[in-house]
């Protein structure tokens, strides 16, 4: 079986390649006016990415103001509750802002000092992308705008006012079902009109080449620790790795780290209430290849190419397509796309408040329900599930949607 997985050990060097595609995937499909601003952002990328100087500056930010390396934990209540399997969390929640956002942002935010640009643009869902952008923002002295779909808005009020706090401009967006893909219509009609003077900093794995790399070398970070604290932790690699997957930051960031390994790998997507159009955000799971947002990928859409609406409970992961090298990965046949219902992801919510003393965010608790599906079929093993953020931001909407959760628990 180890000689399917040497496939990739030199994965990572050749995608993507020159062009930004990963197999048929990716690219860069922009705007006459944005090519040449891209190609800016690439060629800083690629020229500061081997920077002595950059690297040590952001390792130093990452241990100093980050916190990391974040810790791998074992669930043992949990894991004796469900069955044999053992459950465990590379708890990115305890990541400065709590979130894996950070990752990236401080390195986009540290990209346009670079560069020498005055402000940060970007969209964002659940709120954590937007803290974490404004949090570099302020760290690095630097302006702030942040578009966000006014549902999510309503939903995620407390990171709302933290970006407000941090000095961001929050724009809300009205158009459309003014969610997480209208944002980043706006983000980029913003960035057309100021990218002489302004980065737009994509908020996961996707948009026009070099963002689906970048990201995930920036998010490699909780990959790398994951996999080398695992093996401390118990003298060998887990049998499964898991994440959720809306456009695909935090799965990327600690997939990249086992693909040569011989370790099974899921992502996880929301079905939401159903498999109904506009009832979910499963792209892999129902899309078909399209382009949007200035890259190719799966994508959920008519027949006319048109993005499709979606819904999840979890603001972050309500996109109607996903990043292009998640589409590549599955068919290479390497990584694996699943996908958790909103009662699923509540139920593994409330599981991991009342055993495990841990409010996880809505988006980690799809990986999570898919952990405890597996737990619960009873055969031994281990499960290494990417905790990717905290609850915090979420607590409202649950406790008005689902109350205490103790439905959850009437056996």
């Amino acid at each position: 079986m180890a000689n399917k997985y040497r496939d990739f050990d030199d994965y990572l060097q050749h995608n993507p390649d020159e062009n930004g595609y990963f197999g048929k995937f990716g690219g860069a499909y922009l705007p006459e006016q944005l090519k040449v601003a891209f190609e800016e952002i690439t060629v800083a990328y690629e020229t500061i990415a081997q920077s002595a100087q950059f690297i040590n500056e952001l390792r130093r930010i990452r241990k100093e103001f980050q916190g990391r390396p974040t810790p791998v934990y074992h669930c043992e209540r949990l894991s004796n509750k469900l069955g044999k399997t053992q459950i465990y969390l590379k708890r990115e929640d305890l990541n400065h802002t709590g979130a894996h956002k950070l990752n990236h942002c401080m390195g986009e935010g540290l990209l346009a000092k670079y560069m020498g640009k005055k402000k940060l643009i970007a969209e964002t869902g659940a709120g954590q992308h937007g803290v974490a952008l404004a949090t570099a923002a302020a760290f690095f002295g630097l302006e702030c705008d942040i578009y966000m779909g006014e549902v999510d808005i309503a939903k995620q009020a407390p990171n709302v006012t933290r970006m407000k706090m941090l000095g961001a401009r929050v724009i809300p967006v009205s158009h459309g079902l003014k969610t997480l893909k209208e944002a980043v219509d706006a983000a980029f009609d913003a960035y057309l009109k100021e990218y002489d003077t302004a980065i737009y900093c994509i908020g996961s794995v996707l948009g026009p080449h070099p963002f689906p790399m970048m990201v995930r070398d920036f998010q490699s970070i909780l990959g790398v620790e994951a996999r080398e604290q695992f093996l401390d932790m118990t003298g060998h690699l887990p049998d499964k790795v898991c994440a959720c997957v809306g456009g695909g930051s935090n799965s990327l960031g600690i997939f990249s780290a086992f693909l040569a390994d011989p370790v099974e790998i899921y992502g996880v997507e929301p079905l939401g209430r159903g498999p109904q159009v506009g009832d979910h955000a499963a792209s892999m799971s129902y899309g078909s290849p399209g382009v949007m947002h200035g890259f190719s990928s799966i994508m959920l859409q008519d027949e006319q190419g048109e993005p499709l609406p979606v819904y999840s409970i979890a603001s972050g992961l309500d996109y109607p397509s996903v990043g292009p090298e998640h589409a590549y990965l599955r068919d290479l046949g390497r990584v694996h796309y699943v996908t958790a219902d909103d009662e699923a992801a509540m139920e593994a919510f409330f599981l991991l408040c009342r055993y495990e003393g841990i409010i996880p965010a809505l988006e980690s608790s799809h990986a999570l329900a898919y952990a405890i599906k597996v737990a619960r079929e009873g055969k031994p093993g281990s499960i290494l599930v990417n905790l990717s953020g905290r609850g915090d931001k979420d607590i409202d909407y649950v406790m008005e949607h689902y109350g205490d959760g103790s439905r959850f628990f009437n056996e």
